[in-house]
């Protein structure tokens, strides 16, 4: 008897650690997007996608970036295992130079903290430049 106590004790004990084998696992399409060159005023807003490939609910818990010239927006609610998602990203693109920020992803996924990239150029075309302007000699400008 005691035996038989002492099984199924074990039993049930390693079926408890099995269960909390569920994580959440988020998977980025791409963890940089590239602006390219666009112009001064033009629309901003850029988007990451990912799939939680876990086996449990993902919870973004926070989006933060490295400045207040890039404001990401989370999901709000849980991404369900085999489902997809969206943060969506917004850069000022009234400030005329080169893009270089990062998004600071946290969730309860597997990689608890993933970091995100942004680049490109923003250019002010109403304002002319020797430099680019490379096509043309220096008598034509």
């Amino acid at each position: 008897m005691r035996k038989i106590f002492t099984v199924v004790f074990i039993s049930l004990f390693s079926l408890g650690i099995y269960a909390q084998d569920k994580v959440a696992k988020i998977e980025f399409e791409s963890e940089t997007i590239d602006y390219g060159t666009i112009e001064k005023g033009s629309d901003g807003v850029r988007v990451f996608k990912f799939k939680n490939t876990g086996d449990a609910p993902l919870i973004v818990s926070a989006v933060k970036s490295s400045c207040g010239c890039t404001v990401p927006k989370k999901p709000t609610a849980p991404i369900l295992p085999g489902e997809n998602g969206e943060i969506e990203v917004k850069y000022d693109t009234k400030r005329v130079n080169p893009i270089r920020k990062t998004i600071t992803v946290t969730s309860n996924a597997d990689t608890p903290t993933v970091a995100l990239k942004i680049k490109g150029t923003v250019i002010d075309s109403s304002k002319s430049s020797v430099i680019g302007d490379k096509d043309k000699s220096v008598l034509e400008q």
